[in-house]
């Protein structure tokens, strides 16, 4: 079983107790007055390491990018197959030789392939940017993410403390 040590406040910089009159700053305290005369802090957002090329948000949104080439493909796809079988078989042998992984790459690689591959790839841009613009909901993104990680650490604590205190029962 593992043991852990409870240090009393006065152990961290951000709560060590300031002697009157003392204006003593921490490097490490997070927020900053504004100004002499506020009192409200200004706080930066938390640092999370191992993105120094790229914030978690620029991760994010390459995802995002990749996934909005991969529902535009989808749409043209279904398109394809009811108006232009021709094409439809054109692009699902493509899809069949080139991944869907990197969508600049797979469309880079479409316009090269041929003339008529070229304005598949033309109408997979053109329809990723419209559905990105104005048919994705951005709004319901963060809902449905938020949601998501309020629920599974609600659902693993739950699980976690039903496991030990069974364990602990049978002791």
């Amino acid at each position: 079983m593992e043991s852990s040590a409870v240090l009393p406040l006065s152990q961290f910089p951000y709560f060590s107790p300031l002697k009157s009159g003392s204006k003593k700053t921490y490097p490490s305290w997070p927020c900053r007055p504004r100004s002499s005369q506020s009192t409200r802090l200004h706080c930066q957002k938390m640092y999370v390491p191992g993105f120094g090329e790229a914030s978690p948000e620029a991760k994010a949104a390459k995802n995002l990018h990749n996934f909005f080439t991969y529902i535009a493909v989808r749409i043209v796809t279904a398109q394809l197959q009811s108006y232009n079988p021709e094409a439809y078989e054109e692009l699902m042998e493509f899809l069949n030789s080139h991944s869907l992984n990197d969508g600049d790459k797979f469309c880079a690689s479409l316009m090269r392939e041929s003339s008529r591959h070229k304005s598949l790839a033309l109408r997979i841009l053109e329809v990723r940017s419209a559905y990105c613009k104005n048919d994705f909901e951005w709004d319901n993104l963060k809902r449905l993410a938020d949601k998501m990680v309020n629920e599974s650490n609600t659902r693993l604590m739950r699980d976690y403390v039903l496991e030990t205190s069974h364990a602990d029962s049978e002791k």
